[in-house]
C-alpha cells in the first residue's frame, strides 16, 4: 500500500462552500457524494498540482505492480512539482531497485512519469522525482564536488572539467560555483555534457 501526501507553498486557503438556497442551480453530484474527480478534468486544480496528482497516480500503480511499499509526497515550489517516494518505516534500501546504479533507473522513471503527465494533461512537465532520498544525498555530493572544483581552479588557475551530469545536476553545480564568484559553463553533447569551472571571476 502507498500513501500520498501533498504540500503546496503559498497555496490559497480553501474557501468554505456556501449552503445552497432555494432557486440555486443544483450542486455538483460528485461533490455531493464525495467522489474524487479525475485530476485531468478537475478545473479547480492548479496546473502544477494537477501534474503532481497525475504523476502520483502513475507512481502508485507502479509501486503496486512492483509489489513495493512506499509513501508518495507531492510538493510544489519555485514553479516546479517535486515528488518523493519514501519507504514505509524509513527503510529506503527496499526502494533501491527503483534508483539503480548512479540513479540511472531513477532518471528513466522520471522521464516515464513526465510522459504520463504529458499524455494526460497535454502539457510538458519539469517535475523532479526522488526515490529513497537519493537526490538529496546526490545534491550534497554535487555541492562538495563543485566546491572542490572551485578550490582547484583557484589554486591552479586552470579550467577544471567535471564528470558528465544531468541537466538537473548541472544546475546544482552552476549555482554553487556562482555563489563562490567563479565561472562555470556546460560543454559537450548528449551523455557527455559536463561542466567546466574556470578561475576567471564572474
Amino acid at each position: 500500500m502507498s500513501d500520498i501526501r501533498q504540500t503546496t507553498q503559498d497555496a490559497d486557503e480553501a474557501q468554505p462552500t456556501p449552503h445552497p438556497v432555494e432557486g440555486d442551480a443544483p450542486a455538483d453530484p460528485a461533490a455531493q457524494t464525495g467522489q474524487d474527480q479525475d485530476p485531468a478534468t478537475d478545473p479547480t486544480l492548479d496546473p502544477l498540482e494537477e501534474e503532481g496528482e497525475v504523476a502520483a497516480d502513475y507512481l502508485e500503480e507502479l509501486l503496486d505492480t512492483a509489489d513495493l511499499d512506499g509513501d508518495i509526497d507531492i510538493e510544489v515550489r519555485d514553479g516546479r512539482t517535486y515528488l518523493s517516494v519514501v519507504a514505509e518505516g524509513d527503510d529506503d534500501e527496499s526502494l533501491s531497485v527503483l534508483v539503480g546504479e548512479d540513479g540511472e533507473v531513477l532518471e528513466a522513471l522520471q522521464e516515464l512519469v513526465r510522459l504520463s503527465v504529458l499524455s494526460t494533461t497535454g502539457r510538458r512537465s519539469r517535475l523532479v522525482l526522488d526515490i529513497g532520498g537519493y537526490r538529496l544525498r546526490r545534491s550534497t555530493a554535487l555541492q562538495e564536488m563543485a566546491l572542490a572544483a572551485v578550490r582547484e581552479a583557484q589554486e591552479t588557475g586552470e579550467r577544471v572539467h567535471l564528470e558528465p551530469l544531468s541537466a538537473y545536476e548541472r544546475k546544482i553545480v552552476h549555482d554553487v560555483v556562482a555563489e563562490q564568484g567563479l565561472v562555470s559553463e556546460s560543454e559537450g553533447e548528449g551523455a557527455g555534457r559536463h561542466i567546466v569551472v574556470s578561475a576567471e571571476q564572474a
